[in-house]
């Protein structure tokens, strides 16, 4: 499980900004990378949309993750996060966000209103480099 903060010694596994939902697929991807299995995790972001953190949150089978907003939630917060963007792999190589994806995407979104730190994208990422971001499709 990936989890790093600036603030202490481990470092990013990657860096950057994500001021476009094609910088943080890149920033998914390249933690991501080809894994076989679903992984969930979560881009903390400070007030200038600069990557402060990672947490993977969720490994899990071929077709499905299990995500609860608490685990989302409890490490954004302690890392000071203004805002977070969800990732997480399809491993079929397909972007298209299922039912179940949106579904989160919404509970997740107003849990983060509740908290004052806002999901500002939740991105998919498939094979090549595609992806499919729920915010440039408005579905966000």
């Amino acid at each position: 499980m990936v989890v790093s903060y600036r603030p202490h010694r481990f470092p990013l596994p990657v860096e950057g900004r994500a001021q476009t939902p094609r910088e943080a697929a890149g920033l998914a991807s390249a933690i991501l990378g080809n894994t076989t299995v679903e992984q969930v995790l979560v881009l903390h972001l400070d007030t200038k949309r600069s990557l402060i953190g990672v947490h993977v949150v969720s490994q899990g089978t071929l077709d499905a993750a299990l995500v609860h907003p608490r685990e989302v939630f409890k490490v954004a917060l302690l890392a000071n996060a203004a805002s977070v963007i969800l990732a997480h792999n399809h491993p079929s190589g397909d972007p298209t966000p299922s039912e179940e994806d949106l579904v989160l995407t919404k509970r997740l979104a107003a849990c983060g209103v509740l908290l004052g730190v806002a999901v500002t994208d939740h991105i998919v990422i498939g094979q090549d480099g595609a992806y499919c971001s729920l915010q440039e499709t408005g579905r966000l």
